[in-house]
């Protein structure tokens, strides 16, 4: 229970910091400031969780890294399970969490849908949409993947470097889709956007579940071709 715990609290504050940064900087194509800070929330965010809880549960915080874990043989199918449902629950508290703080301060929510992802910045296109999240969560969960491998040798510094790995996919992925990479991430702001009679997000919240597990499975896929042949 220990390991879904952590992984619930991990995903809430991701949650919290980053959607959370998000709302109050806003992410529109004028504000290159806004887009610097919430990768730096979200990147920075994954290091402390990293360090914090990383130990306990490995610090997956993401359903698309349990996915790539699994199939790189890291875990077995009923942890995963697990898993993806604490941090679905993480995400969905972390959101109701900002929705309570913004309502009760009387905040504005610069994104308008509590942090959520959209296919604005490809004009609503899908295709596109999904293959930015395609592309992003493979480069991501192949780090992840490198990183944590017992081959490396990083040694401590592996949580920096997925944070800054983070980092970057989001300095691209912001003014595209928001930058998903993590469906829970997507699934929590868009549910509680919902609750609060903002329906927009669910349109396209599948293209954020399909695009980082789809790119997720490749990476493993990659990743495990590339260590076998290195044997």
């Amino acid at each position: 229970m220990k390991k879904y715990l952590a992984e619930f609290i991990g995903t809430m504050t991701l949650v919290v910091l980053g959607c959370g940064t998000a709302m109050l900087v806003g992410c529109s194509s004028d504000k290159g400031s806004g887009y610097l800070l919430t990768a730096l929330a979200f990147g920075l965010t994954i290091v402390a969780m990293a360090y914090s809880i990383g130990n306990i549960s490995g610090c997956h915080i993401n359903p698309a890294v349990s996915l790539g874990v699994l199939l790189s043989g890291g875990m077995d199918l009923k942890e995963f399970v697990s898993y993806v449902i604490s941090q679905c629950l993480g995400a969905f508290a972390g959101a109701g969490l900002l929705a309570l703080i913004f309502n009760l301060g009387g905040v504005t929510d610069q994104t308008g849908g509590l942090g959520s992802n959209g296919l604005g910045g490809v004009h609503d296109n899908i295709g596109a949409g999904l293959i930015v999240e395609v592309v992003l969560t493979f480069i991501f969960v192949i780090a992840i993947l490198g990183v944590t491998s017992k081959k490396a040798s990083h040694g401590s510094f592996g949580g920096l470097v997925i944070g800054l790995t983070l980092v970057v996919v989001h300095i691209l992925g912001i003014g595209l889709t928001g930058t998903s990479v993590n469906p829970a991430r997507s699934i929590g702001p868009a549910i509680v956007a919902a609750i609060q009679g903002n329906t927009d997000p669910l349109a396209s919240l599948w293209v954020f579940i399909v695009g980082p597990l789809v790119g997720a499975a490749l990476a493993a896929i990659v990743y495990k071709a590339l260590e076998k042949a290195d044997d």
